[in-house]
């Protein structure tokens, strides 16, 4: 296929009509940066693939929940909209629950999917998509399927702005078979602002009281990352001398774990959160809500005499606040205003995180302890290196033994859905070349994406996979005592026995090593990390 750029560059105006919808597209996407195509091929697409342009790359997942998960991964890592090609209905089906995470995620995706030919939809063709649109709402921001094959282009320009507008996120569009070699006319270059400044009034009014409070504190969340936040966050927090919490489910490294101000992550329970901000007189939260619970709870959302302000880019955040004052913009221009008062400080240090990390130890010929693995793990990365986790049961471990420091360093999901970070790895890893990436992964977890260990191998990413196995659905067991579970009562369907998870990799191409002796960790660890190959190592944890 020839460039498109080639054939409108000879075209006077107005014969741009010897163009097709495939070509216009492709320059689209070009002209967006989204030249790789994260996808499973099925029929109803292959003709947007045909004379594939040689600087665009065919990400291939092996089922549908994987491809939305690597380009997740690779999206957020870039900070810009990935291209996701699925098949008609039955693979957005598999795809959706990684299309919900990305919602939550407030990832921008590109969702197209192939439909049956216009010409015999009317007689409910095999493969049809019945109602397209319907399909992944409401967990995408927009959805169509144009009403004509020229309007593709155009409809997939402004699902590109509108997955890129905050709070960014994915957005579906339908195409049918038969739309590709259709006629269309070439897409003027446009931008679009992305990031709204946030009201100067109400900046000036949490500024007063900012500058006004006596033992402030912040809690953090994951739109710091997102939106390059980190280093004015943390100025902010040095100029007030505030404690730092991190948000309940937060997805991303929002505040360095090791900074003196840091006091910690708060639960997502309604009394505990209040416990733990007693004392403070002003609550700044900011880039996450306030509060995610996940257990019902009673009384007041803050402690009394406090009161809250939120700096958060999503107006549907901020809607639902329960207590206080939202201020909606982008969290890193908010930020930077705040800073840009020249306010003196005059507050004393609050005191040290009430309790400090504790050294984990594993005596000879005892099961390994999750705390000594990943305590080990801490020990043998390198504070650069990235970690994308999803370990439910061990995280209250991995925040106390695996601190992450620097931006852009952590990654996990905000839905609580399983199946994302294994293909998410592989996402970051290609956002990420020359990165060591490090896939974090409960046993329970791998299985819901296991395929995408298949994708990493064939593009020799340095993937290191340690997969915690405790043989069962932990978060599960550790939950059911809130929903009246006796000690000795059994959680039905949470045991899994006899998953061998060196011979699964073995099998998709990777080299991998199954350690149960705590002695052994760290050099088998080392070794994995360091060698920029695509490796597992389970863990047989207690």
């Amino acid at each position: 296929m020839k460039d498109s750029r080639e054939l409108r560059a000879g075209q006077p105006a107005g014969t741009s009509d010897t163009l097709t919808v495939r070509e216009v597209v492709i320059d689209l996407m070009r002209r967006h940066g989204m030249t790789k195509v994260f996808a499973n091929p099925g029929s109803t697409e292959l003709p947007l693939f045909r004379d594939f342009p040689e600087d665009f790359e065919y990400v291939l997942g092996l089922q549908e929940a994987v491809v939305v998960g690597m380009a997740d991964g690779y999206a957020q890592a870039t900070g810009n909209a990935a291209f996701i090609n699925l098949h008609s209905a039955a693979g957005v089906g598999n795809a959706m629950g990684n299309i919900f995470t990305a919602y939550k995620n407030h990832t921008p995706l590109i969702v197209t999917a192939g439909q049956q030919a216009r010409s015999i939809l009317p007689f409910d063709p095999f493969l049809a998509s019945v109602r397209a649109t319907e399909l992944p709402q409401p967990y995408v921001k927009f959805s169509l399927e144009p009403a004509r094959a020229e309007d593709v282009p155009l409809a997939l320009a402004r699902a590109y702005h509108i997955a890129m507008q905050e709070p960014k996120g994915p957005v579906f569009v339908s195409i049918p078979v038969d739309d590709w070699d259709r006629p269309a006319e070439a897409l003027p270059p446009r931008q679009v602002s992305t990031r709204v400044q946030a009201d100067p009034v109400a900046l000036a009014q949490l500024a007063a009281a900012l500058d006004a409070c006596e033992r402030p504190a912040f809690v953090v969340g994951s739109s710091i990352d997102r939106a390059g936040a980190f280093d004015a966050v943390v100025a902010l927090a040095e100029r007030h001398n505030a404690r730092v919490f991190t948000a309940p489910m937060c997805a991303r490294c929002a505040f360095p774990e090791d900074h003196r101000l840091f006091a910690g992550f708060l639960p997502s329970m309604r009394e505990k959160i209040v416990g733990l901000l007693g004392g403070h007189d002003l609550i700044l939260v900011i880039g996450a809500p306030a509060f995610t619970y996940h257990v019902e709870g009673a009384g007041p959302h803050v402690p009394e005499g406090a009161s809250l302000f939120q700096l958060i880019e999503d107006p549907g955040v901020a809607a639902w606040t329960p207590v206080g004052a939202s201020v909606v913009g982008n969290v890193r221009l908010g930020v930077e205003a705040l800073l840009a008062r020249d306010v003196p400080n005059e507050r004393t240090q609050p005191p040290a995180r009430a309790v400090p990390p504790v050294a984990a130890s594993n005596a000879p010929g005892e099961p390994m302890t999750t705390a000594f693995a990943l305590q080990t793990l801490a020990e043998v990365r390198d504070a650069r290196d990235i970690v994308v986790e999803e370990a439910p049961s061990a995280r209250s471990v991995m925040q106390q033994y695996l601190p992450f420091t620097l931006p852009g360093t952590f990654y996990t999901m905000n839905s609580g859905g399983l199946g994302y970070s294994m293909p998410a790895a592989v996402g970051v890893a290609m956002a990420n070349p020359g990165c060591r990436i490090i896939g974090l992964i409960g046993d329970g977890s791998a299985m819901y994406s296991i395929q995408a260990l298949w994708s990493a191998a064939q593009a020799r990413l340095p993937i290191t996979f340690v997969i915690l196995n405790n043989r069962r659905y932990a978060a599960l067991q550790d939950f059911a005592p809130s929903f009246g579970f006796g000690p000795k009562d059994p959680v039905q369907g949470t045991d899994l026995p006899d998953l061998d998870f060196v011979r699964m990799a073995e099998g998709m191409g990777l080299r991998a090593q199954r350690v149960e002796q705590g002695s052994e960790l760290r050099d088998v660890l080392s070794h994995a990390i360091a060698s920029g190959e695509t490796r597992l190592v389970e863990l047989v944890v207690a």
